[in-house]
């Protein structure tokens, strides 16, 4: 194989599986001299790969982790596996890598052939995934449209429908995608209105960039304080709860407010979302807890378990 670049991709495909190649084997796989080989490994090298040798009569090479990720060589049925499972967990909104999952999606699917890209939209028609059920799901293609306009950045438009049901076509400049663990919502400068504005992500329908380039604006604050004080309608409140279990065993976004206590933990945090929705995500984590503020979320707690208990029925 005389064409290096060619050669190099060859090679690195070959290192990028879990086993260790005798320097013998890839000479004759690529079809040159093991003197090559060791040129090209220290190409590969110097390109950041962390190509690990090993002494002995035959000599090997193995890719080991390094302290940066190097850019990946994936063949075919690698790209499509990856880039469905990116779908799955873009449009259900996985805690703790739902925003990761999109903006690695985008990146994919722009490289991805069309050959490739088909195969992936025919693998996603003919599956069904089994979510939490507290949250609407998202086409994944609106996601990874919205997300490479933010990464343009790129003026966006779209068809959207209000909470009460009115239909409107939007012209923004969007800043950022915020998933609260069960719903996505853009952020985004309305051009009509002149104004930030927050749009939930499973009320918008076929969103696509014009091409037209602009300068980002300043947000006034954090993006996913703006989405939370949307959702109270401006206000935030304070949460203190303990769990009686270690802070390990918690989902991300309570884990992070966290603090070791006697048989347990203590949980302090602000949240913009309704009580009840705050109680249910409590309960979700099939952990024991206590509130200790609000009061209004200790009745929204007691309240749910009302309802719970009231929708069991008695044995008989």
């Amino acid at each position: 194989m005389t064409d290096t670049p060619a050669r190099l991709l060859t090679l690195l495909s070959l290192l990028q599986t879990p086993r260790e190649w005798p320097g013998s084997e890839l000479a004759e796989r690529l079809r040159v001299s093991p003197r090559t080989i060791r040129r090209d490994i220290e190409r590969l090298r110097e390109l950041g790969y962390p190509v690990e040798a090993t002494l002995g009569a035959e000599g090997g090479y193995r890719l080991v982790a390094g302290a940066a990720m190097p850019p990946l060589l994936l063949d075919d049925e690698e790209a499509v596996a990856i880039a469905v499972g990116l779908r799955a967990g873009a449009g259900h909104a996985i805690e703790g890598v739902e925003e990761a999952s999109v903006r690695a999606l985008a990146k994919l699917e722009q490289v991805l052939p069309g050959r490739l890209r088909r195969r992936v939209g025919a693998l996603q028609s003919a599956t069904v995934a089994v979510t939490r059920g507290d949250g609407p799901s998202i086409d994944p293609r609106t996601l990874t449209t919205m997300a490479a306009a933010v990464a343009g950045p790129e003026r966006l438009r779209f068809a959207y429908r209000a909470r009460g049901g009115a239909d409107s076509k939007r012209l923004v400049e969007p800043y950022r995608l915020v998933s609260t663990g069960s719903r996505w919502y853009l952020v985004a400068y309305d051009l009509d209105r002149g104004d930030w504005r927050t749009f939930r992500v499973d009320r918008v329908a076929e969103p696509f960039a014009t091409g037209a380039r602009f300068t980002p604006r300043e947000l006034p604050m954090d993006a996913a304080e703006f989405v939370r004080r949307g959702l109270r309608g401006g206000e935030t409140y304070p949460v203190d709860v303990s769990f009686e279990a270690p802070a390990e065993v918690l989902p991300g976004w309570l884990r992070q407010h966290a603090e070791p206590v006697d048989g347990g933990c203590r949980v302090r945090f602000s949240s913009g979302d309704s009580p009840e929705w705050v109680a249910a995500r409590l309960a979700l984590t099939a952990v024991p807890f206590t509130v200790h503020t609000p009061d209004f979320l200790t009745e929204a707690a007691r309240a749910l378990a009302s309802r719970l208990t009231a929708a069991v029925r008695p044995q008989g």
